[in-house]
């Protein structure tokens, strides 16, 4: 997906709720199969966790599912607990050696920062009148709007020097119209 330009899906929510979800699914099928009443109180407890609780991010939402589903294997049998937890433990375990080696190897993390993990986020909002290919070309680069008059774009980073000093970039530019920089 983010071959196509869909960066969305290398945020650390999507990332995580993409690799739990599948797990938790079939725990909980394999758990519920053939018996009409605990099918019934999940269904309850899905309702009540997705109607009564503001979710800020899918992990967030993942997180209920997957507590919901601890408690209800546990009830049924505690090899299905324990399947799920030993999975748990594994796919954190392989997503940080990940973002390590990704950070090692290539100096880039390999998650990038959605608006709502980005409240502890610097952001850079840079408008210009003509497309600015070091902005364009940057990692830190998490959204760009183009229009008929102007190029915005919105990089994201929790290294706030970092966006200072592209900042500082930016205004020796030509064509940067606006620069708004924030903690």
């Amino acid at each position: 997906m983010q071959l196509i330009g869909q960066r969305w899906i290398t945020t650390t929510a999507h990332t995580g709720t993409l690799v739990f979800l599948p797990i938790l699914t079939y725990v909980i099928t394999n758990v519920i199969s053939g018996n009409i009443a605990l099918s019934l109180g999940m269904v309850g407890a899905l309702s009540i966790v997705r109607f009564r609780n503001p979710v800020r991010s899918p992990l967030e939402l993942t997180v209920y599912f997957g507590a919901i589903t601890m408690g209800i294997a546990a009830s049924v049998s505690l090899k299905w607990l324990a399947f799920l937890m030993i999975v748990t433990v594994f796919i954190l375990v392989s997503l940080l050696i990940l973002q390590i080696l990704s950070k090692k190897i290539f100096n880039v993390s390999f998650f990038s920062y959605s608006f709502s993990e980005g409240n502890s986020m610097s952001t850079l909002t840079v408008k210009s009148r003509k497309s600015l290919e070091q902005f364009e070309k940057n990692n830190l680069l998490n959204n760009m709007v183009v229009d008929k008059d102007s190029i915005v774009y919105t990089l994201i980073s929790g290294d706030f020097e970092q966006l200072k000093t592209l900042s500082g970039v930016a205004k020796e530019m030509q064509n940067v119209i606006s620069i708004n920089l924030s903690r």
